[in-house]
C-alpha cells in the first residue's frame, strides 16, 4: 500500500495527490502536524533528512521531494504519456521540473508563503521572478495546450498547484490569458482533485 505523508495546504503535497488520482492509485494519506513540527521529529528525519514533506512510501521504497515522487510514480505506474522514453521529450519535461524547483519556488510559491503564512522573504525579488516566469509561461502557452509536450505530463502536474494558488500570493493572473486557459484545461482533466484555495 502506498502511503503519503503530507500537509493539506501544501502545493507540493497537492501535486502528488493529483498524480496519484490521475493514475488511479489507492493510497493512505497521513496528515502531519506542522504546528508541533512533527516533520522535524527523528522519525521523519529518518525518512527525509531535510524535514520536508511530502514523503511517499511504496512498500519498502521511501521517496522525498515532490518532483522526485512525480518521476517515480510516472515511471513506475504511468506509462508513456506521463514519462516517455524519448530522450528529447524527457529533457523537455525535466527542464520544466527544474523550473518548478527554482523559479516557481522563488516566485509564486514564495509570495504565497509570505502572504498566507507570514514567512519573511525578499518581496521585490519574488515579484520579479514571478513576473519573469509568468511571462515565459504565457508566451509558451500561447502556442501550446500543455507544458513540455502535446499531452499532459508531470511537467503540468508539477507546475499547476502554485500557479492555481498564485492569488493567495497576491498575484493577479488576469493579464495571462493563455495561462488561465491552461489552468482551466488542467482542471477539466479526468480524475482532477482540488485543494483548499483553488
Amino acid at each position: 500500500m502506498i502511503e503519503l505523508y503530507e500537509f493539506a495546504l501544501s502545493g507540493n503535497c497537492h501535486k502528488v495527490r493529483l498524480m496519484l488520482s490521475f493514475l488511479e492509485l489507492n493510497y493512505t494519506s497521513i496528515a502531519v502536524n506542522g504546528s508541533v513540527r512533527e516533520h522535524k521529529s527523528s522519525e521523519f528525519l529518518a525518512m527525509n533528512p531535510l524535514g520536508q514533506l511530502p514523503i511517499l512510501k511504496d512498500k519498502d521504497i521511501v521517496i522525498r521531494d515532490s518532483q522526485a515522487i512525480l518521476i517515480y510514480l510516472a515511471h513506475h505506474y504511468g506509462g508513456e504519456q506521463w514519462w516517455p522514453q524519448d530522450s528529447e521529450a524527457l529533457a523537455k519535461i525535466s527542464a520544466w521540473l527544474f523550473t518548478v524547483s527554482n523559479e516557481i519556488a522563488r516566485g509564486p510559491n514564495a509570495l504565497r508563503l509570505h502572504h498566507k503564512f507570514g514567512r519573511k522573504i525578499n518581496i521585490e525579488d519574488a515579484m520579479a521572478v514571478t513576473e519573469t516566469i509568468l511571462n515565459i509561461m504565457e508566451d509558451y502557452l500561447s502556442n501550446h495546450d500543455w507544458i513540455a509536450l502535446d499531452v499532459p505530463t508531470i511537467a503540468d502536474v508539477a507546475l499547476y498547484p502554485y500557479i492555481a494558488l498564485a492569488h493567495e500570493g497576491k498575484v493577479d493572473l488576469s493579464r495571462f490569458s493563455s495561462t488561465v486557459a491552461w489552468l482551466a484545461r488542467f482542471k477539466a482533466l479526468p480524475r482532477y482533485v482540488s485543494m483548499p484555495g483553488m
